[in-house]
């Protein structure tokens, strides 16, 4: 039996609707040529002094070749558009569903594959939250990576194993995870349940990725974006992004700072309002 391909739409039209969709049903989709390789150029422009200057991974599953960079929000300023794109929002939005009562962005990370690098472990991005089982039902994360260069089989593009995300257990083997193929430009989306890895660099170039992942707004984020992210800097962005960035009421008494405030108001004193129910 062949291992069924990942689902794919054209960024030009597809709406969050049909992404969504798609992720529920098979627990990926790639949305191709969602940004302009003049969005890649400069987002790749603005990290590669801090790829450059990262050490490699320190074991096999970090990638031994590979080069990993966070803070994406306090290095790059034309990642910020990736980061909130109105679909891929729209997308974890409708996909995190009724389990949540708000999301927040969980990490940042542009992932650099060097050359001869062997493919990663399949894994689950939710092991993150100590390998808690939660129902297979619940979706609790949605990820994703964009393509900053092309992505091949060849190049390492991130492999994925369609419907993984319905069973409580990882059954899959690398037989049964495909490439993410896609130009850059594009987005791979999938749930924090669905079983992946980055994939085996088997050319002379780097594949360069950034992953971005989103978590319900009452778990912990896996990347620390008041510490990562410059107070200074955190000030200058959008506040949907501060919002995101976890700035924000995660529930009903979630997050609040000092007496009741709403965590935006550190940033924006205009917006400060007391009381856990204040919006």
């Amino acid at each position: 039996m062949s291992t069924p391909a990942v689902p794919r739409v054209d960024g030009r039209t597809a709406s969050a609707d049909d992404v969504a969709g798609l992720v529920a049903e098979r627990g990926v989709c790639i949305v191709e040529r969602l940004v302009d390789e003049a969005t890649c150029d400069a987002v790749l422009g603005e990290l590669q002094p801090h790829l450059d200057a990262v050490r490699p991974g320190a074991d096999d599953f970090e990638g031994r070749s590979t080069r990993r960079v966070g803070a994406i929000l306090g290095r790059s300023a034309s990642a910020v558009g990736l980061v909130a794109n109105e679909l891929v929002l729209d997308v974890a939005d409708r996909v995190l569903g009724p389990d949540k009562s708000t999301f927040q962005l969980h990490l940042t990370q542009a992932i650099a594959i060097g050359p001869d690098s062997p493919a990663q472990a399949l894994h689950r991005d939710q092991w993150c939250f100590d390998f808690h089982a939660f129902p297979p039902e619940m979706v609790v994360e949605v990820s994703t990576i964009w393509a900053l260069t092309d992505f091949t089989e060849v190049t390492g593009a991130t492999r994925v194993v369609p419907d993984s995300h319905r069973s409580a257990e990882v059954t899959a083997t690398d037989a049964d995870a495909v490439p993410a193929e896609m130009p850059r430009g594009s987005v791979v989306v999938y749930t924090g349940s669905t079983v992946h890895g980055g994939g085996a660099n088997r050319s002379d170039g780097t594949r360069v990725g950034l992953n971005v992942d989103y978590t319900l707004g009452w778990l912990r984020q896996e990347e620390n974006q008041y510490l990562s992210v410059p107070v200074e800097v955190a000030r200058s962005l959008p506040e949907r992004v501060q919002r995101l960035m976890g700035y924000s009421m995660g529930s009903y008494a979630l997050g609040y700072v000092d007496d009741l405030r709403d965590p935006i108001s550190v940033l924006r004193p205009d917006r400060g309002s007391t009381g856990f129910a204040a919006d």
